[in-house]
C-alpha cells in the first residue's frame, strides 16, 4: 500500500491522447494505493487493444484497472451507460476505502461526473423511425437545417458527419416536443462538489504531436494492423462507435488495397494529431478552472504524482 492520507478525493486526470495520462494515473495509484477507472470511450471496447492504447498487461498486474476492454464492438456504449458503470465502480472502491483515479480523454465522461448528465427522455418508436427516415431522405445538410428550426443549439454543437447524434436530437425534438438541449440542461453532478480533484494534462503541442507520430509507428510494430484486420473480418456496421476509432479507417483502407502502408501510417498520424487538437480545445473551454500540467508525462510520472499529492495536501 502507498500513502493513503488523501482518501477523500476521487482523482480525475484528463487530457489529449498520448499526453501521458495513463503513466501518471499508474504512478499516482501506486503512490496512494488506489485503483484506475477508464474514462476513454474507445478503450471500453474489447476489439481494439493496441490501436486504442489500452493499458499493457504489465500495467494491469501492477494496479487494478476497471472498465477497460469489456464491451463488444457491435454494441453502442453511451455516456449514460458509462456513467452508471463508473459510479458503481467508484462506490465499490469507496466502500473498500480505496482512492479512485479516473483517467481518459473523453470530455463528456468527465462532464457527466462533474456537471451532470440529463436523464434520457423516452421517445416513441415512431419518432425514432421518422428521424432515421428523414435523415436518409434529406441528407445531412438539409437534415441539419430542419433540426435547426427545432434545436439550433444541437446543430451548433454536433460535429459534421455525426449522424448518430443528429438523429438523436431530431427524434427527441419531435418525440417529446422539447429540444434535447433543454433536456440536457436539467443536470446535476454525479460527484458531489468537494469529493474530487481534477487535473488536465496540457503539454506543448509540438512535443505532443511528435509523441503521437512515434506512438503510431510503435502501434504498427506492435500489431495494430493485424488487430484492424481481425475487426474488419467481423464486417460490423461502419456507423458503430468503435468503427470510428481514430486510425482504424486508414488501416482498413490499406488492408483493402486502397492505401499503401506508408500512406495509412501518415493518415493515422494526421488524424490522431487532429483528434488531440480537438481534445485540447475541448478541455480548455470546458474545464477552465481545473489545474493544468504543462508538460508531457513519461519517465517523470512518479515525480509528477508526488507533486500532485503535495499540492493537494497544502490546499
Amino acid at each position: 500500500m502507498g500513502d493513503n492520507s488523501d482518501l477523500a478525493s476521487v482523482w480525475l486526470i484528463a487530457g489529449p491522447t498520448a499526453s501521458g495520462k495513463s503513466a501518471l494515473a499508474l504512478a499516482l495509484a501506486e503512490r496512494i494505493g488506489g485503483e484506475i477507472v477508464n474514462a476513454d470511450s474507445m478503450q471500453v471496447y474489447a476489439d481494439l487493444d493496441i490501436l486504442t492504447a489500452r493499458p499493457s498487461a504489465e500495467d494491469l498486474i501492477r494496479v487494478s484497472h476497471h472498465l477497460y476492454g469489456f464491451v463488444d464492438g457491435d454494441e453502442i456504449w453511451s455516456t449514460g451507460l458509462w456513467l452508471r458503470a463508473c459510479l458503481q465502480v467508484l462506490e465499490r472502491l469507496r466502500a473498500a476505502g480505496k482512492p479512485a483515479i479516473v483517467t481518459g480523454g473523453t470530455g463528456l465522461y468527465f462532464r457527466a461526473l462533474t456537471i451532470g448528465l440529463a436523464e434520457a427522455p423516452e421517445v416513441p418508436p415512431e419518432a425514432r423511425a421518422a428521424a432515421r427516415q428523414d435523415y436518409e431522405r434529406l441528407g445531412e445538410s438539409a437534415f441539419r437545417a430542419a433540426l435547426g428550426a427545432l434545436d439550433p443549439a444541437a446543430v451548433a454543437r454536433i460535429a459534421a458527419g455525426d449522424r448518430q447524434r443528429l438523429v438523436r436530437a431530431m427524434e427527441v425534438a419531435i418525440g417529446t416536443d422539447r429540444p434535447l438541449t433543454e433536456w440536457n440542461a436539467d443536470t446535476r453532478p454525479a460527484l458531489p462538489p468537494g469529493s474530487w480533484r481534477g487535473l488536465v494534462l496540457e503539454p506543448p503541442r509540438a512535443e505532443l504531436y511528435a509523441r503521437i507520430d512515434q506512438r503510431v509507428e510503435a502501434m504498427i510494430a506492435a500489431g495494430a494492423l493485424e488487430e484492424a484486420a481481425r475487426l474488419a473480418a467481423r464486417r460490423l456496421d461502419p456507423q458503430l462507435p468503435l468503427m470510428k476509432a481514430v486510425g482504424l479507417r486508414p488501416l482498413m483502407a490499406h488492408l483493402a488495397g486502397e492505401l499503401s502502408l506508408a500512406e495509412a501510417i501518415a493518415q493515422t498520424q494526421m488524424d490522431t494529431r487532429r483528434y488531440a487538437k480537438r481534445q485540447l480545445t475541448w478541455f480548455r473551454n470546458q474545464t477552465p478552472d481545473w489545474p493544468r500540467h504543462g508538460a508531457l508525462v513519461g519517465d517523470d510520472a512518479l515525480a509528477t504524482a508526488s507533486q500532485l499529492l503535495r499540492a493537494a495536501n497544502s490546499a
